[in-house]
């Protein structure tokens, strides 16, 4: 029986693994992705990962992978879609059928970015559509961008671009936004924001970059940039019986990782949280790491 396995392979799942194996125990990183290094593996640059200024997501992902493979980490390319507890731990089924027995689970699958789902949205990702302006606002600094949502994301990443770019549209489908009342006020008091209300995106043009977005209506804006910024779904479905969700399908769990299941811990996107980042997400990988072999001691 395996001490721990993780699920998933982005930041948090490797930084989880390098944290299980440097304790000495027996780990486990299952990856629905052969090869893979999750979400930052499509960050074009990312500039707010200390020490590592300006490294292409790709990159940054693989030396991720590459330091816990060097210390022996072994991977199994699957996707788990059963947990089960028993007396000693947890029975982990694969899609394939095969089961898998642990003493503890990471679970660190992460959550994905909802999409638009028109022409040219896959096509310029990394080249003009971002879906993180945490990440990659400080590229578009003194140009035009949209942000296109309602909630708390769309408005929180529309006032911070507005700080740096030349103008920012706010687009929502809708006359109102469900985001927070106060922050729709700071937005209305600055003259380089502008709503377009009850339009929807139709499509995103450009050449090697974007350049415009269109709308429903027959407007155009005219772009550098496309925040898109309408919500995230996590992976959460395999376990939504196993242990608490949030209303928005993230699992309940502190920074230690610790969900109200014993032997059961999460790290990363997945978790409830303020912020999903990669800096948060190599953090969350190693308190859950750190949580699973306290539980592992006391066991």
């Amino acid at each position: 029986m395996l001490d721990v396995i993780i699920i998933g392979s982005g930041p948090a799942g490797l930084s989880a693994a390098v944290y299980s194996k440097r304790a000495n125990l027996n780990v486990l990183v299952v990856e629905k992705v052969y090869f893979g290094t999750g979400q930052i593996a499509e960050s074009h640059q990312v500039d707010n990962y200390l020490g590592l200024l300006g490294m292409n997501g790709y990159d940054l992902g693989e030396k991720f992978r590459d330091h816990a493979v060097q210390l022996g980490v072994e991977f199994k390319n699957g996707e788990a879609e059963h947990f089960e507890a028993f007396e000693d731990g947890w029975k982990i089924q694969l899609k394939s059928g095969e089961v898998l027995e642990t003493r503890t689970v990471i679970y660190a699958a992460g959550a994905i970015h909802r999409h638009l789902g028109i022409p040219g949205e896959q096509d310029y990702t990394g080249k003009g559509v971002s879906y993180c302006a945490t990440c990659d606002g400080a590229f578009y600094r003194g140009k035009n961008v949209a942000v296109i949502g309602g909630g708390d994301t769309a408005l929180d990443d529309a006032l911070l671009l507005s700080d740096m770019c030349n103008k920012v549209y706010l687009v929502h489908r809708r006359n109102e936004f469900r985001g927070s009342a106060s922050t729709v006020e700071r937005l209305q008091a600055k003259e380089n924001v502008e709503f377009v209300l009850e339009a929807k995106p139709s499509a995103i043009i450009g050449t090697d970059m974007v350049e415009r977005l269109e709308l429903e209506d027959g407007r155009t804006l005219e772009v550098d940039g496309v925040f898109v910024a309408v919500g995230m779904v996590p992976m959460t479905n395999p376990v939504k019986d196993v242990v608490e969700l949030d209303t928005n399908g993230y699992i309940v769990a502190g920074e230690t990782g610790k969900t109200a299941v014993n032997g059961f811990f999460v790290a990363g996107d997945i978790r409830t949280k303020g912020l999903r980042q990669v800096v948060t997400a190599v953090s969350d990988g190693a308190n859950a790491a750190t949580s699973a072999e306290q539980y592992i001691r006391q066991q």
